[in-house]
């Protein structure tokens, strides 16, 4: 790896330090300072990616207090800059609370100046792929689907179908949780089809009294109401060209279902009080919480209505169901909070206790609860890291789901005897029989499993 010309911020006050230090990192673009406002000022002037601070800098050298508020300050200017303190031999206990403030790491002193070199090379190393990482996330953000982070394979998948389904002009049904992401995935098909250079209009049918409901729909003329002074257009023909998206659908009043449904085989509207069809050509997507086979069977919801609006049938899974993807969602929305944010806050990440939090949390408000929950956490938070105290979650009496594969294998295959063992009601022959094993076998895994 190649350190030609780059940056390195070397705090020390000792003058024969600082020439060891300098040879030591030859391969570095070394600059000096020996006390906080050099510091401070040097780090306003180069950003440099890595930086060494000894915590005893006058005027408190024989403490860290100046050191420890140093740290501080660099951080809140320069919060990707990886600052390496180094300490006394004694001085463990400054050493972890510089690591709990946000520094990289330390290293505690008589200086071994190989040693030391390679901390800090390492820190650069670090430094570049977080940099690196940056101008990813930053080139994915101009992707239409942008703002939708997954790993799992069920959002995965569903991303892929928004991917298939956005360049054609069919009736899209969501279906999904409150918080699952509904209104982002129907601007990605809208993004994502020819119709991306036209509108795109929202309306939430369960937000709107249902008196003012037809004309925000479908408008109306001047005189057709007390209170109607001028010819009004209604979202729908607002939308015309591009794409209308009807969230809570299945909040829509059923005197308003039959008009919507006429525009949809027909695709004119007539606005309240007035006489004339006005064909509108627009790209309908719809979406809703309620399950609709229930609503329709309740009478509540037009089984016509039904067929016409869900031409394509999109189901969004809640965060429970999204396996490791609750971590993802919050790193990133925390990642944008700070980039909000800037030196404003100390917080840099979550501590493996909130991490755990998060995971064995099942997040009944979906991304939604997940998004207050990280920022709420960010403003609370007392240091570097936030814990699942700052998010008021607690995983007491669970256990991180294990990541050892054999563990898993093991886990899978304990869980699937008992399953058999109890579908057939201790009968040994057939569990084996369904479990495709001998019983021999069955007995020597159900002993290795301590399953009696």
């Amino acid at each position: 790896m190649s350190t030609e010309k780059i940056k390195l911020l070397v705090v020390e006050d000792d003058p024969g330090l600082q020439k060891q230090l300098k040879w030591s990192f030859e391969g570095f673009d070394v600059v000096m300072a020996n006390n906080r406002e050099d510091a401070l000022a040097l780090i306003r002037r180069h950003e440099p990616p890595v930086m060494t601070l000894d915590l005893g800098l006058p005027p408190d050298a024989d403490g860290a207090s100046e050191g420890l508020a140093t740290l501080e300050q660099v951080l809140s200017i320069a919060p990707d800059t990886k600052v390496v303190v180094v300490t006394g031999n004694e001085d463990r206990a400054n050493a972890v609370k510089a690591i709990a403030l946000g520094a990289y790491d330390f290293y505690q002193k008589p200086i071994d100046s190989e040693i030391l070199s390679l901390i800090v090379k390492r820190a650069l190393h670090v430094s570049q792929l977080e940099m690196e990482n940056r101008k990813l996330s930053q080139n994915k953000g101009q992707s239409p689907l942008n703002g939708i982070v997954a790993s799992s394979p069920q959002m995965v998948k569903v991303c892929r179908t928004i991917e298939k389904v956005a360049p054609t002009d069919v009736t899209t049904l969501l279906l999904g949780e409150s918080g699952t992401g509904k209104e982002l995935l129907a601007r990605a098909l809208h993004d994502l089809s020819p119709r991306a250079k036209k509108r795109f209009v929202a309306i939430n049918c369960a937000a709107i009294p249902e008196n003012l409901l037809e004309s925000e729909l479908f408008g109306y003329e001047k005189g057709a109401f007390t209170g109607a002074t001028k010819q009004t257009i209604g979202k729908i023909e607002y939308a015309d060209g591009g794409t209308l998206f009807l969230d809570e659908i299945g909040d829509l009043p059923q005197a308003l279902q039959a008009k919507l449904l006429r525009f949809l085989q027909e695709r004119v509207i007539e606005r309240v009080g007035g006489r004339g069809e006005i064909p509108v050509d627009v790209r309908v997507v719809c979406a809703t919480h309620q399950k609709l086979s229930e609503q329709i069977a309740e009478g509540k919801f037009r089984e016509d209505l039904f067929y016409r609006i869900s031409e394509i049938t999109i189901r969004i899974p809640p965060l429970r169901e999204r396996e490791g993807d609750s971590v993802l969602i919050a790193r990133a929305i925390l990642e944008s909070y700070l980039a909000e944010k800037g030196s404003k806050t100390s917080v840099r990440g979550f501590n493996q206790e909130a991490v755990h939090a998060i995971e064995m949390y099942t997040w009944p408000g979906n991304v939604r609860e997940l998004e207050n929950r990280v920022k709420r956490a960010a403003i609370m938070a007392d240091g570097a890291l936030i814990s699942a105290e700052d998010l008021e979650l607690t995983a007491a009496g669970e256990e991180p789901r294990p990541l050892n594969l054999r563990q898993v294998r093991d886990e899978a295959e304990k869980a699937a005897i008992q399953r058999a063992i109890g579908l057939y009601d201790g009968n040994i022959s057939r569990a084996a029989e369904v479990l495709g094993i001998s019983r021999p076998t069955l007995y020597d895994l159900m002993n290795r499993h301590g399953i009696k």
